[in-house]
């Protein structure tokens, strides 16, 4: 049993390299919504395996190399082809830098992780935008423009190759920049914080089941811009320390070259010597 529990994550993060690949061999036959979804179900697959390992204490540093090796494949290199496969395939003949280069700011973004938080307790912020919620907030952008939201909105000013660049080139910015983006609240009734995070992942899981087209796309859009503004508003909060401007001269009073500092008495004198009418 106890084998049984500590292979569990692995399984868990192994079934997120099974969707992540299935998601590049369905966007390779042109089937870009279902690529879509497979890279959300790889997205839920990762989620539970940090949690379960955390949950049953089986942690180790093998998963841990291991989820990052996956999530290069499944939230790097499965939406950068679904993307270049869409769109930019046909856009020229270097189109396909642009998907290399968010594919290097998801591994900039995990490596970085890794290095991070070796060794270091949990924090409830991640340092710079998490890669599988780039990845799937590109992976569901088709099934959000087959929607009539989309039609009656933005199809009819012909932005998809503009917006997919924008999008792409922010989400690698994002992975790779210091912006705080916060981790989902645990689940729980015995604080205000797990009711709060019940009641998010139960409103998350309804609109992910009932309208997946309509809610998931802009849910990531949220998610990307929370951290911007979030990041926007404290920068204009800090105020920069004033600084005393102080004669250097005066600063160094052990400064063999300056003459020794005045005594009270001495001082004294002077002051009455500056007061006497000159002769």
């Amino acid at each position: 049993m106890r084998q049984v529990v500590v292979v569990m994550p692995s399984a868990f993060t192994l079934g997120n390299l099974f969707f992540g690949f299935w998601a590049i061999v369905m966007a390779f036959n042109g089937n870009f919504r279902w690529a879509g979804w497979f890279i959300v179900f790889a997205g839920i697959l990762d989620m539970l395996d940090g949690r379960v390992a955390r949950l049953s204490g089986t942690g180790t540093r093998f998963g841990a190399e291991l989820d990052s090796l996956v999530d290069v494949i499944s939230f790097g290199v499965a939406p950068a082809l679904l993307t270049y496969f869409l769109d930019f395939s046909n856009a020229g003949r270097f189109a396909w830098i642009l998907c290399y280069i968010y594919v290097v700011a998801v591994a900039l973004r995990l490596a970085r992780f890794n290095v991070l938080s070796a060794g270091k307790p949990p924090s409830s912020f991640f340092t710079g935008l998490p890669s599988p919620a780039a990845g799937m907030t590109l992976a569901v952008y088709y099934p959000f423009s087959q929607t009539n939201w989309y039609r009656a909105s933005l199809a009819y000013l012909d932005l998809q190759h503009q917006g997919l660049v924008v999008l792409m080139l922010l989400l690698a910015v994002l992975m790779v920049s210091n912006v705080k983006y916060p981790k989902f609240p645990p689940i729980g009734i015995r604080s205000k914080k797990g009711i709060f995070g019940l009641i998010l992942n139960l409103v998350i899981l309804i609109g992910g089941l009932t309208a997946p087209e309509y809610f998931l796309f802009p849910l990531g859009l949220f998610y990307v811009t929370f951290g911007i503004v979030r990041a926007t508003v404290l920068g204009l909060m800090e105020r920069p320390e004033t600084v005393p401007v102080v004669d250097e001269r005066l600063a160094e009073d052990d400064d063999p070259s300056l003459p020794p500092p005045l005594s009270h008495e001495r001082r004294a004198r002077w002051g009455d010597r500056r007061q006497e009418p000159d002769e």
